[in-house]
């Protein structure tokens, strides 16, 4: 690019492409002379020779289609309740003595307000907690009273709500 003076501003306005860059519309059946006439770079008949012959990208000419061929199997529940799950080892190394979701969302355990939190029984606990979750599993509930503390099962609101 040529060094320009102070006085110049370039702006998108003045852009354009390089010489040769682009080229002219290609103009088909035009005639024998054009080198794209008769056919029309098209070939000779056929369902893509004709307009509004596209084959969708997912036809098979005719033979059964892969979506059709592979077995489906499964379920997905749409009333399924996915929870969070924090262990009794990650309660263990908490300051807190009252736990809740938004302690644990404050300390990075749990990731959104909005998705209940299950209490799993894995690792061992030594002092006494009052936990408030959404569901806690038989091992947790017994290492947790078993350590003197309580265990305080929250409703979880079915409606939406704003919680992170």
């Amino acid at each position: 690019m040529a060094a320009m003076s102070e006085d110049s501003k370039l702006s998108l306005s003045d852009l354009s492409p390089a010489a040769g860059a682009r080229g002219g519309r290609k103009r088909v059946g035009r005639g024998p002379g054009s080198g794209s006439g008769k056919t029309a770079g098209r070939g000779h008949k056929g369902q893509k020779a004709r307009s509004g012959g596209t084959i969708p990208a997912w036809f098979e000419g005719g033979q059964m289609p892969l979506y059709r061929r592979v077995p489906k199997r499964g379920f997905k529940p749409l009333r399924r309740v996915e929870y969070q799950i924090v262990n009794v080892w990650q309660l263990a190394e908490l300051e807190e003595t009252e736990v809740s979701p938004e302690v644990l969302r404050r300390r990075g355990l749990v990731g959104s307000l909005r998705r209940p939190v299950k209490v799993l029984g894995n690792g061992e606990l030594e002092r006494s907690l009052v936990v408030r979750a959404h569901a806690f599993s038989g091992t947790a509930r017994q290492k947790i009273e078993a350590a003197g503390g309580s265990v305080v099962v929250i409703a979880f609101p079915s409606g939406d709500e704003s919680g992170d």
